[in-house]
C-alpha cells in the first residue's frame, strides 16, 4: 500500500467513527428513564424492545465511551455518558451480599439472572479501569480492585492454575457440562488478560502486574498451539484440551449443531481471535514495558496464520474458524472478526515489515468498508455471507455493541498514525 493509500484508510476510519459510527450510538442509547444503556436496536436502528441490560452489553458500552473520551473524541460529553452508565451498574447491578456483579437485569433495573461469570467481570474491571484512566472517578477503579480480589479468591483454580468461569450468586461453582463448572476457555482468559492489562495500568499495583504476567504465561502455555501459535477455544480444569460445546449461559451467538458441540470441535480456531489475542498482547507488553523480542514468534504466528488462512483474497474479509493446519470451516464473514483483525494486521505489520500484512489488512478494510458498515444507519452487519450479503439484520442486542466496531476505529486510527509518521 501506498502512504497515500494509507492516507484514505485513516480517513475512511475517521469519517465512519466521528460521523457515522459514535453518533448511532450517542444518539439512541443512553435509558434516561431507568438509567444504563438501551442496547438493542433493529437493522433500521430502531429501539427492537427486548426487555433486558446484560452485564457485557452495560459494561462494554462503559469501555466504548470512557476510551473514546481518553482518545480524545467527544468534547467531553461521551466521558458524561461513561458516567451514566456507572451510575447503573454500581447502582442495580453490583451484588453488595456477595460481591461482584449480576449477569443480567431488566430495563427496570431488577435482577434477571443473578449468576457470577468471569466473563462478564472481566469486562466489568476492563472498563471500570478504562473509567477511572478517562475520568479520574475513582469509583471506577474502587470496584474494579474489588472484582479483581474476588476472582483471586473464589475462581482461581489452585489445583491446575488459571480461573474457573461460572458460579452461582454466592460464588459456588456450578456444575459440570452446560453448566460450565468444568471448562476453562481461551475467550475468558484473554478478555482478564486484557482487563488486568487496563488494571495496572490505572493502578501500577506489583500484585496486579503479577497476575498480568501469569495469565500471559498461561494463555501461551495452555491455550495456544505449540505447533500453529493458534488458539484453542476449550479445556477441561487439568487442560485436556475439550469439545467446544455451547453453556447455558452464553455470551455470544456462535452457531453450533443442534446437540450444542461445534463441528471439529478439538481442531478448531477463530481467525478473529488469533488476531485479537496478539494485538492485546502487544499492548500488554507495551503497558509492563516489555520488548516484544521476548515473545518473538509467539505474537506472529497467530497473526501469520490469520492471513495465511483466514483472510478471503478473493471476496474480501476475513472468515470466521477452521482448522489449527489450513482447513476453513466458516467461510460467512462475522462483525467482530473483522474488526479486531484491522487492529491485529496493522500490528503485525509493525512489528514485522512485511508489506504482505499491509496487503491483509486492505483486503479486511474494503470488505469493511464496502459491505460489512451499514452506512443508512451506521453501524456494522452482525453476519454475511461470504461474498457480503446480510445474513443476521440487528445491529445491536446484548452480544453485539459498540466495543468492537468503536474500539477497531480508534486503535486502527492510532496505529496507522504511527505507521505513517515513519514512512
Amino acid at each position: 500500500m501506498t502512504t497515500e493509500e494509507l492516507h484514505t484508510c485513516r480517513q475512511e476510519l475517521y469519517h465512519h467513527l466521528t460521523e457515522e459510527l459514535l453518533p448511532f450510538w450517542t444518539a439512541r442509547t443512553v435509558d434516561q428513564t431507568h438509567g444504563g444503556f438501551i442496547t438493542h436496536f433493529d437493522q433500521y436502528g430502531n429501539d427492537s424492545g427486548e426487555d433486558e441490560k446484560s452485564l457485557i452489553a452495560q459494561t462494554r458500552s462503559i469501555y466504548t465511551y470512557a476510551s473514546a473520551h481518553r482518545a480524545g473524541y467527544g468534547n467531553g460529553t461521551l466521558a458524561d455518558l461513561a458516567r451514566h452508565g456507572v451510575d447503573y451498574l454500581l447502582s442495580r447491578m453490583w451484588d453488595a451480599e456477595h460481591g461482584g456483579f449480576y449477569w443480567m437485569t431488566n430495563r427496570a433495573g431488577e435482577v434477571l439472572i443473578d449468576e457470577k461469570i468471569v466473563y462478564g467481570q472481566s469486562f466489568a474491571i476492563y472498563c471500570l479501569s478504562e473509567y477511572t484512566l478517562a475520568t479520574g472517578d475513582p469509583r471506577g477503579i474502587d470496584y474494579a480492585r474489588q472484582v479483581f480480589d474476588l476472582l483471586q479468591k473464589y475462581a482461581v483454580d489452585t489445583a491446575h492454575g488459571g480461573y474457573f468461569e461460572m458460579f452461582h450468586r454466592d460464588w459456588t461453582l456450578k456444575g459440570p457440562g452446560p453448566a460450565g463448572g468444568d471448562r476453562k476457555t481461551l475467550d475468558a482468559h484473554m478478555h482478564l488478560m486484557e482487563a488486568f492489562t487496563t488494571l495496572y495500568e490505572c493502578t501500577r499495583q506489583p500484585i496486579h502486574r503479577r497476575k498480568l504476567l501469569e495469565v500471559i504465561d498461561l494463555l501461551l502455555r495452555r491455550f495456544i498451539h505449540p505447533d500453529f501459535g493458534t488458539g484453542m477455544p476449550q479445556f477441561w480444569a487439568d487442560w485436556r484440551v475439550a469439545p467446544q460445546i455451547k453453556f447455558d449461559i452464553i455470551w455470544g451467538w456462535d452457531r453450533f449443531t443442534e446437540d450444542g458441540v461445534k463441528r471439529s470441535a478439538e481442531d478448531n480456531t477463530s481467525y478473529g481471535h488469533n488476531a485479537e489475542f496478539a494485538w492485546l498482547l502487544i499492548h500488554a507488553l507495551d503497558i509492563l514495558e516489555i520488548p516484544y523480542d521476548t515473545y518473538g514468534e509467539q505474537l506472529t504466528k497467530p497473526l501469520n496464520h490469520a492471513a495465511n488462512y483466514g483472510v478471503d483474497w478473493g471476496f474480501g474479509g476475513i472468515f470466521v474458524e477452521g482448522s489449527h493446519n489450513e482447513v476453513v470451516y466458516d467461510r460467512e464473514k462475522e462483525f467482530w472478526q473483522h474488526a479486531e483483525a484491522l487492529i491485529g494486521f496493522l500490528d503485525a505489520y509493525r512489528l514485522t515489515g512485511f508489506d504482505w500484512y499491509l496487503e491483509a489488512y486492505e483486503c479486511v478494510h474494503r470488505f469493511v468498508f464496502d459491505k460489512m458498515i451499514n452506512h443508512a444507519v451506521g453501524e456494522w452487519w452482525p453476519l454475511m455471507t461470504r461474498k457480503g450479503v446480510p445474513i443476521w439484520t440487528h445491529m445491536s442486542h446484548s452480544w453485539k455493541i459498540n466495543y468492537h466496531t468503536v474500539r477497531s476505529m480508534i486503535q486502527s486510527i492510532r496505529r496507522l498514525d504511527l505507521i505513517l509518521a515513519e514512512m
